[in-house]
């Protein structure tokens, strides 16, 4: 077992917690909201806004999962969906903008930085994996094409006529 992977702090416990709770809240509170807004002609019309904390919550109780596992998973620290559950506070959900404020504070702890990154280094599942075979290729020769070459002729120059000292009489 590897124990340094598995070793969990506590505060991503505490995250994977809050952000489960978080999700539950925000699914059943984007119900509610579903149902109001069918209730008014006004309301069917915002429905694609009602239904956006129903959404949230699937993602929440996703990502919490997969930090609770008992396998961990390469996971990322989901800033984005802190934002998003600091940005239910528009909805009237203040437990969820909580939730959010904390994890965003809770990141930024030097024991879960460290967690996560251990968490997403490569990892082998089988660690002693036999190596692929080495296939020795000989090289092929291939023979390489003859140059094209323009031969010019030219026309042989008559050789000139020696000229011969003279020979002075002293």
């Amino acid at each position: 077992m590897n124990t340094n992977v598995e070793t969990k702090p506590g505060l991503v416990t505490a995250i994977a917690v809050m952000t489960l709770l978080s999700g539950i809240i925000n699914l059943f509170w984007g119900y509610v909201a579903s149902a109001t807004a069918l209730g008014t002609i006004i309301g069917v019309v915002c429905l694609p806004i009602a239904i956006l904390p129903t959404i949230l919550g699937v993602f929440e109780i996703i990502y919490a999962a997969k930090l609770l596992s008992t396998q961990p998973q390469p996971v990322q620290p989901s800033t984005s969906l802190a934002v998003f559950q600091i940005l239910t506070f528009f909805m009237l959900n203040i437990f969820s903008a909580v939730v959010g404020i904390l994890s965003l504070v809770f990141y930024n702890d030097v024991a879960v930085k460290q967690y996560f990154a251990r968490l997403n280094t490569v990892r082998t599942t089988q660690p002693f994996a036999a190596a692929p075979a080495i296939v020795e290729v000989e090289p092929q020769v291939l023979p390489l094409p003859e140059p094209e070459v323009e031969v010019i002729v030219k026309e042989p120059v008559p050789p000139a006529k020696v000229k011969r000292a003279r020979k002075t009489d002293k």
